[in-house]
């Protein structure tokens, strides 16, 4: 932990349990560890209701925490749940549970317990689908993107320390099942794991693998952010401003990460595009008759020598409910805030063609609003039973409305700065 370091001097940690023996293990030494520093500790049990025992084995692992004087809260993922890519959407739900949590809490930091092993079937898995760098790179250590700081301080430790820790502390742990489900890919690699030692593909090896390319990609990073710099106006509304010219100049792998990552900060897609799809994108920008094209929940458009990067409003269709003093992440592009004396619940939704409409038939003044006209129909705005209730960009209320709410930038990915993608059992784990 002091190794990752940026804590504060009393440290507030949160510990997402599973209730096996590697989180529950990080979450004793998490404990020792924050108690020394005067700090303290909330363990997350996520009970995704996907097996009739699930309920029960969270109030066991909640009653196994309270024992050790660990503070604790199970978060349920309600709802129906998709016919198909369940791995995958469990995951997504348990980390916007755990990092609404961390939120709500005012915690900075949330601790996942991947060790040495699941980095290894990372590297393994992004390999299979014939990662590059990034991909090979696995997962990072610290991963600081919005309100909350991901750490994982167990990356250099195999699973069977972990398993010795919990045995020494004296602590039982649940066995998943699903961890030896031959239909997940990861149930498969473990499978193979003796074959793949014998090969010479053993964690300790696959893991220096993911060291070193991190250190590759940590330079092509540093490169990346620098060019970006240069080239990229961000404004709020969550458009870029985009020069061409220093990217087209610049080495062809800095050029097609910068646009890669200009396309990710803006489209809210929850993965980035695919290389050859970048690639087609970067060869036709540097044609002479580039007319437009979309690409990863964006619309790029040539403008007086620059391209605009704006948000696909064929692709906006989040609608999300807002109370008073409430917060949503909407379309994974903005933080929407509601004041706590704003009266009743609002919807947060797309403006549209319908709703700017409306906005300039309000204020005649408003089509002189120097926004690109995708940009203006993918902005937040508030809808309630009346119809359109605000735009907080633009500085509309509908009379007898107060203009209460706040919408911040806020995307997925950041423009500068390592994105490290959610991933399913396709490319890897998070």
């Amino acid at each position: 932990m002091d190794r990752l370091g940026g804590f504060e001097a009393k440290p507030r940690v949160a510990v997402g349990v599973s209730g096996g023996a590697d989180s529950l293990g990080l979450a004793l030494l998490v404990q020792r560890w924050a108690a020394e520093r005067a700090g303290d500790v909330l363990a997350l049990v996520v009970d995704h209701g996907l097996r009739a025992e699930s309920a029960a084995e969270a109030a066991r692992v909640g009653g196994w925490l309270q024992a050790r004087g660990i503070a604790h809260a199970v978060l349920r993922w309600d709802g129906e749940k998709p016919p198909t890519g369940i791995q995958e959407a469990a995951r997504a739900a348990r980390h916007r549970l755990l990092a609404e949590r961390c939120r709500e809490e005012g915690i900075l930091h949330l601790a996942l317990a991947h060790h040495r092993d699941d980095q290894a079937e990372t590297v393994l898995l992004r390999f299979a689908r014939g990662s590059g760098v990034d991909g090979l790179a696995a997962m990072a250590p610290v991963r600081a993107g919005g309100a909350v700081r991901v750490i994982r301080p167990l990356l250099d430790l195999p699973h069977g320390r972990l398993v010795v820790t919990c045995r020494a502390f004296g602590q039982e742990w649940i066995e998943d099942p699903s961890n030896r489900n031959p239909r997940f890919a990861r149930a498969r690699l473990r499978a193979a794991e003796e074959a793949l030692a014998a090969e010479g593909l053993d964690a300790p090896r696959l893991a220096d693998l993911a060291r070193r390319a991190a250190r590759a990609r940590n330079a092509l990073e540093a490169g990346t952010a620098s060019l970006l710099a240069e080239a990229v106006e961000v404004h709020p509304e969550g458009w870029l401003r985009l020069d061409p010219k220093p990217l087209l100049e610049a080495p062809e792998e800095l050029g097609l990460r910068a646009l890669a990552r200009c396309i990710a900060a803006t489209g809210g897609a929850a993965y980035p595009p695919k290389d050859e799809a970048v690639e087609r994108l970067f060869a036709e920008i540097a044609g002479e008759r580039f007319r437009g094209r979309t690409l990863g929940g964006c619309r790029i458009l040539p403008r007086k020598g620059h391209l605009v990067i704006a948000r696909e409003p064929v692709g906006v269709t989040e609608r999300l409910s807002l109370t008073p003093g409430g917060e949503v992440w909407w379309d994974r592009r903005f933080a929407v805030r509601l004041a706590a004396g704003a009266g009743g619940a609002v919807s947060v939704a797309t403006l549209g063609r319908e709703g700017w409409q409306m906005v300039r038939s309000a204020g005649p003044d408003s089509g002189r609003i120097g926004l690109p006209e995708p940009v203006r129909e993918t902005l937040p705005a508030l809808w309630d039973g009346n119809g359109l209730a605000a735009v907080p960009h633009l500085g509309f209320s509908r009379p007898g409305f107060p203009l209460s709410a706040v919408a911040l930038h806020a995307p997925g990915v950041v423009l500068a700065g390592p994105a490290f993608q959610v991933v399913s059992d396709r490319v890897g784990i998070i």
